[in-house]
């Protein structure tokens, strides 16, 4: 925690541009979904799920019989090691929004892998505004990969995600979509439609992103993060990823350690800003 304050102070201290390259942010579903809370699609957004499901079980060793630094840094300690490609995308559906606390909770260790990692955690998140988001990791539980999965629910409606994520094995036919309130879709009634049904609310250099852009990676989202930032660096102008969304989203990791081995205790986030007093630069913790 210390690390991310010195951080927010040395950027400050020398007036650079700072720009946190979580790319998962730039993947064309989550802009779209982006742009259709702008326009009010869902209404007012209020709950949110970012979940990575990746198993690794097959990193720990190295072929050569080494370990590999996949059992100290990810999967030997506790709590969320990997939240950014989770709080990241959902927090972009909460523009105005940030995360004033957190709490852990995991099923304790289902496996032989002989790590602390637990077998999936849990990260319940509370924003300022009261809305709650979900952020779960999961990397040594038996699984198909699932790395992007993502849920939005609003007064006027809900995105969910594939389920099976980006992977090509997935079930056939699962595809992210969408429900809306609407004159065809009654309260009770409502329909699934495609995600891809709405790609009008696509930003136009994702509607218009060449065959290059794409193979950049992620539908185009890996060349668009680094235009962005050396059109931040050439302009002299903060782009939306500041040091303090990047500390508040680290942080969200770093302080589920402390409150998964602490019986799931809440924690509170600080309010990561410009000149922040020395006296918040602390992890309170609440009774």
């Amino acid at each position: 925690m210390d690390e991310l304050f010195w951080l927010c102070e040395t950027v400050e201290k020398y007036k650079r541009i700072y720009m946190y390259a979580e790319n998962y942010i730039y993947t064309p579903e989550v802009q779209l979904v982006k742009n259709m809370v702008a326009k009010g699609l869902f209404g007012e957004p209020y709950y949110a799920e970012g979940m990575y499901l990746h198993n690794i079980s097959n990193l720990f060793v190295y072929p050569n019989g080494k370990t590999s630094w996949r059992s100290f840094w990810q999967c030997g300690k506790r709590g969320n090691f990997y939240p950014t490609h989770s709080v990241g995308p959902v927090m972009q559906w909460f523009p105005d929004d940030r995360i004033t606390e957190i709490s852990t909770f995991s099923p304790g260790v289902y496996n032989d892998l002989g790590l602390k990692q637990d077998s999936g955690t849990t990260t319940m998140c509370r924003t300022e505004k009261g809305k709650l988001l979900e952020i779960r990791v999961d990397c040594t539980s038996p699984r198909p990969h699932c790395m992007t999965q993502y849920q939005l629910q609003g007064t006027n409606g809900i995105f969910q995600s594939a389920t099976y994520g980006t992977q090509p094995n997935g079930v056939v036919g699962d595809r992210a979509r969408i429900s809306l309130l609407g004159e065809e879709s009654p309260l009770h009634h409502m329909q699934w439609k495609h995600l891809e049904d709405y790609n009008d609310y696509l930003p136009d250099r994702y509607k218009n992103a060449t065959e290059e852009q794409l193979r950049a990676g992620h539908g185009g989202g890996d060349f668009f993060i680094v235009k962005d930032f050396i059109d931040a660096i050439r302009a002299n102008k903060q782009p939306e990823l500041s040091v303090y969304k990047a500390c508040e989203w680290t942080a969200v990791g770093l302080l589920s350690e402390l409150s998964v081995t602490n019986h799931s205790r809440t924690i509170e986030m600080p309010h990561f800003r410009p000149s922040m007093p020395l006296e918040e630069k602390r992890v309170p913790l609440n009774d």
